[in-house]
């Protein structure tokens, strides 16, 4: 599932394609009844107006004005936002397809059907009535000891809690832990201030890392998890070996040998 830098390299590619253009209409894709979309009254309130402004919050992303109507959009598991230009077709799983005046085309791409379109008034109000923590690269110290450091959870659970910080999901979660070396079904609130501190300068840095590549793995260094993230595979930060372990109904990726 897109996490937060995935989903902050999709509002970048918004904020370079898409804004400023007059949306003449917004229609609908191929096979979508089952997956949430806006019906036909919330996707006309779009039409004429643009896109000025974007945001991120944990997964979600926003494209509206200051005056609204916003778009709000979560990738799933498979979502994507591709901008294009006309002639050329949308892309296949097109399920929302946003046409702009003149050529340029935006098309909502989910094969597996787990995202969804919202059209919304006021993003901090939508934010509210989804329970959402703290954006994870938001979120200070003080506020990420407290939310992670009084559960019992496995902290690999406690990390992926959209409830407490909004964005980690399973592939930075076990990132995060890698790099702080701390296994992931250590219980949250015994690990300490010193370690949950450390965990989230991890964090901030990870997060900002990926966002600096807008997400392209091959740019991160070669010692990161991520380049090696594979049942068995040498680790590359110690020498040991990557094992795996169901955490929370997840599977957690780590180094049985450095993690501890």
């Amino acid at each position: 599932m897109p996490e937060l830098p995935e989903n902050e390299a999709q509002r970048l590619t918004l904020e370079r394609e898409c804004l400023n253009r007059t949306i003449e209409a917004v229609e609908l894709g191929s096979d979508t009844e089952y997956i949430e979309l806006p019906g036909d009254n919330a996707r006309k309130r779009l039409v004429g107006h643009q896109f000025t402004q974007t945001r991120r919050h944990g997964k979600n992303i926003f494209a509206g004005s200051k005056t609204g109507p916003w778009m709000a959009v979560h990738l799933g598991m498979t979502g994507r936002l591709v901008p294009f230009d006309a002639p050329d077709e949308a892309p296949e799983y097109t399920k929302l397809l946003i046409i702009f005046e003149g050529d340029r085309r935006l098309a909502f791409r989910c094969p597996r059907k787990l995202g969804h379109v919202r059209i919304i008034d006021d993003v901090d109000e939508y934010l509210a009535g989804e329970d959402l923590g703290p954006d994870a690269l938001e979120i200070d110290k003080a506020s990420f000891l407290e939310a992670l450091g009084t559960t019992r959870s496995a902290i690999k659970s406690a990390l992926m809690k959209q409830e407490r910080i909004a964005g980690i999901g399973n592939l930075w979660s076990d990132e995060i832990l890698f790099q702080t070396e701390i296994h992931p079904e250590t219980r949250a609130d015994e690990l300490g201030e010193a370690a949950l501190g450390a965990m989230h300068t991890a964090m901030r840095r990870i997060l900002d890392g990926v966002i600096d590549t807008e997400a392209h793995y091959s740019e991160l260094p070669r010692k990161w998890l991520i380049r090696h993230r594979e049942k068995g595979a040498e680790c590359r930060r110690c020498g040991g070996k990557i094992a795996t372990a169901k955490v929370g109904g997840r599977t957690a990726c780590f180094c049985k040998d450095h993690q501890s």
